[in-house]
């Protein structure tokens, strides 16, 4: 994991960017405590413990850890597995409770990063539209997309990093938040806000956060922001449909963050008794 000191940066895109959308301002300045955030998206090779793990049970009515259902198809979609692939199709619940095994093997914190965190880790510093700058030909220089991606998610890492250390911000697999989306966010959090985040009430919409591999150049901005769709699901055969696996969300995954100043025992049991329920 990569180390994100702490600080202020101004959160959204001006009306004047090429491909601005009005639920990404007025800007407005953040303040954040520091974190770590993975380096990388997190990949099958590292999931696939959790989803293998015997000691963790398939589905449990106790609060108590589970792990997915067996995936009722190739939610991979051929695209690769082993070797360093992001691992993708799936929930944000599912994330989270990735987050909250993770946490109970290791009795470090983790979870998903909040939409201010995720774009202050992705600007690195920077105020231009992309991290690297504002001239969209370089996007292929740090980001599998659209244009040069052959519609799949590549393994990660293999493009520039951004000026902190953070590789596939931008392309690749669109990365799950924390928050409830809202077209309002940038009122909802309020003026100056610290640590500003939405916590979810509702399953849909929620925040995804980078563009993937097969979107357009505008959708991945540092500042673009994505709403989950119920109609990422509408392939699911089983009835009721799946709370871990998304059959039409190919191109989501996501990546975590550990807060520098952890909580107590207590203070994550309710952490995770929030954000791991369906």
């Amino acid at each position: 994991m990569v180390p994100v000191q702490g600080g202020s940066f101004n959160m959204g895109s001006p009306t004047t960017e090429t491909g601005h959308k009005t639920t990404e301002g007025p800007v407005k300045k953040v303040q954040l405590d520091a974190f770590w955030m993975g380096a990388k998206e997190v990949t099958y090779d590292e999931f696939l413990l959790f989803f293998n793990d015997e000691n963790t049970p398939r589905e449990s009515e106790v609060d108590a850890v589970t792990r997915p259902t067996p995936q009722y198809i190739d939610l991979s979609w051929g695209m690769g597995k082993q070797g360093g692939f992001p691992v993708n199709s799936m929930s944000q619940y599912t994330a989270m409770m990735y987050c909250r095994w993770l946490y109970n093997k290791t009795g470090i914190f983790y979870r998903l990063p909040t939409e201010a965190e995720w774009e202050y880790a992705c600007r690195a510093g920077s105020t231009s539209t992309y991290f690297f700058g504002d001239d969209v030909k370089q996007l292929k220089e740090y980001a599998w997309f659209a244009d040069n991606s052959n519609k799949k998610y590549q393994k990660t890492g293999q493009k520039k990093p951004n000026a902190w250390g953070l590789y596939d911000m931008l392309g690749n697999v669109s990365e799950w938040t924390l928050d409830q989306f809202r077209d309002d966010y940038f009122t909802a959090i309020g003026e100056a806000p610290s640590n500003p985040t939405i916590a979810p009430t509702e399953t849909y919409p929620r925040a995804v956060r980078g563009g993937g591999y097969v979107d357009k150049p505008e959708a991945l901005r540092c500042s673009s922001r994505q709403p989950s769709d119920a109609a990422w699901n509408k392939r699911d055969p089983q009835m009721p449909k799946s709370k871990w696996w998304l059959t039409d969300a190919m191109a989501v995954g996501f990546r975590i963050v550990r807060p520098a100043k952890a909580p107590t025992a207590e203070e994550a049991a309710v952490f995770y008794k929030k954000y791991c329920h369906e």
